[in-house]
Formats: structure tokens, C-alpha cells, sequence
């Protein structure tokens, strides 16, 4: 029995890196090799459309004042327009979500991005909205979602394939090797989410410096979301999206890279 659990398991992993592994693609955008595990565009823009009115409704529906969608709407639509952004296949829609507690914006794949008013009431500038839906669209041409997936699948796979090549149902002492296989999968995902946060700010300076807005915005956005956790609770965006050390000092070189003489006169703060 234990030599036809291990066959089994050798066979789920194998099959599991071969589908993470055979399905690559070069975005774009980012110039990148990416592994998506056969996840098209299109279908990731039905998903995020799918998800949309759900992920709305989590943070009290859309935000009912005309003026703040407005403001939110060509903020991003000139983000999109004047960027590389605008030349690929996602369908782009902003939402102002009303929850006027939680400091959070998120993306979904596809072009769905979405900003709560507890963020958007600490912003001071236009630019710092720039910031904010930069970095999310970022998330959505690095195609960040359609990756999560890929390695989620992985994840399952060499988990499950650990899981049966250690698990004895006559020795209740294997299952911790289970536990521990699981939460491997999860520091994978983990470090990965922290990496793609990192490009999405490089992206995000990228897309807001090409739309005319100053890239210094977004230092100056991760000041106000420090200064609102207030020493104790970090707000929701930095729960969501992780804060790694020296993040500030990594958007500060990625304006230099983009501006080598430094930040040109008039952009828009």
C-alpha cells in the first residue's frame, strides 16, 4: 500500500509542476516569462466581472456620491489612456466603494479596481490617487491574478502529493507531516503575493509618471497610510497588500530609474 500511495503521489506532482511548468507566456507589458497555468485574458476578465457586485457588496456597495466616482473614474481612465496599460485586452472599470472605515484599494482580474472612501478620504492630492490605482492596475497587466491561480494549483498539487506520500492512516503521527506540507504551501504563496507587490509599485510609478502625474506622490501615499495605522493597527491596505521593509526606499528607485536626472517640472502633484 505505502509503494502504490508514493506512485500515486509521484504522478500528482508530476502532473502538477507539468501544468504549472508547460503553460508560459511573455507579458507584454512587463517583458517577464510568466507562468498562468493556461488562464487566458479573456477568462480573466470574466472572472473579475463575476466577482465584482460580490466584492462591492463586502464594503457597503458603491459609494452613492456622483462627484467621488467621477473624481475616481478619470483618475484611472487617464492612467489607462496614456499608458501601456491602455494597450492591453482587460476591460478597466473603477469603483468607489462606500465603507468610509477601511483604508484599502484591491484589484480584481480582468480590470476590475476598486477604492474604499476610508482610503480615498486620507488622500490629499490627485496624484496620490494616481498612486493608489497606478499600483492596482499594475496588478492587473502583471497579470498577478492569473498567477496566484497557476501557483494556488501548483500549491494543491505538491501538497496533496506530500499528503499521500506521508500520510499513514494506521500512524496518526504522519499527519503532522500533512500540517507541514500545508503550511509550506502557504509561505509559497506568501513570498510570491509580497514580490508581486513590488513589481506592482514599480508599475505603479511607471504608469502614473506616464499619465502626467508626479511619482513622488506615491511616497507621500505610503506616508498617510503609515500615519493612519497610528502606531497600532495597520490599515487594511497595507494587510492586504504587504508592507516589506525598505518599500518606500524600493519606490524611490524606481523613480530614479524612470527619471535619472531627477522628477521634471509640472507634473501634477
Amino acid at each position: 500500500m505505502s509503494r502504490g500511495r508514493l506512485l500515486i503521489a509521484l504522478v500528482v506532482a508530476v502532473i502538477s509542476l507539468l501544468g504549472y511548468f508547460g503553460n508560459s507566456v511573455i507579458n507584454p507589458v512587463t517583458k517577464e516569462k510568466q507562468h498562468v497555468g493556461g488562464v487566458t485574458p479573456d477568462q480573466e476578465i470574466a472572472m473579475g466581472l463575476q466577482a465584482a457586485p460580490e466584492m462591492a457588496q463586502e464594503f457597503g456597495g458603491l459609494d452613492p456620491d456622483p462627484r467621488v466616482q467621477a473624481l475616481v473614474d478619470s483618475v484611472g481612465n487617464r492612467i489607462v489612456s496614456h499608458t501601456a496599460a491602455g494597450t492591453t485586452p482587460y476591460q478597466y472599470q473603477f469603483h468607489a466603494l462606500s465603507d468610509p472605515e477601511t483604508i484599502n484599494a484591491f484589484a480584481l482580474p480582468g480590470g476590475q479596481v476598486f477604492v474604499t472612501d476610508g482610503l480615498l478620504k486620507r488622500l490629499e492630492t490627485e496624484g496620490e490617487l494616481a498612486g493608489v490605482l497606478g499600483h492596482e492596475i499594475g496588478h492587473v497587466v502583471a497579470r498577478h491574478g492569473a498567477e496566484q491561480i497557476a501557483k494556488s494549483q501548483l500549491t494543491q498539487g505538491l501538497t496533496g502529493a506530500a499528503v499521500l506520500a506521508t500520510y499513514d492512516p494506521n500512524n496518526p503521527g504522519s499527519r503532522n507531516s500533512a500540517a507541514v506540507a500545508m503550511m509550506i504551501g502557504q509561505l509559497v504563496n506568501m513570498k510570491f503575493g509580497r514580490n508581486d507587490e513590488l513589481e506592482a509599485d514599480r508599475l505603479g510609478v511607471r504608469f502614473m509618471s506616464d499619465a502626467g502625474f508626479d511619482p513622488r506622490s506615491m511616497e507621500k501615499l505610503m506616508q498617510i497610510l503609515e500615519e493612519s495605522g497610528g502606531g497600532a493597527r495597520q490599515p487594511e491596505f497595507f494587510s492586504t497588500h504587504p508592507n516589506p521593509e525598505n518599500r518606500i526606499t524600493r519606490i524611490q528607485e524606481a523613480i530614479k530609474e524612470k527619471y535619472p536626472g531627477g522628477v521634471p517640472e509640472g507634473l501634477q502633484p
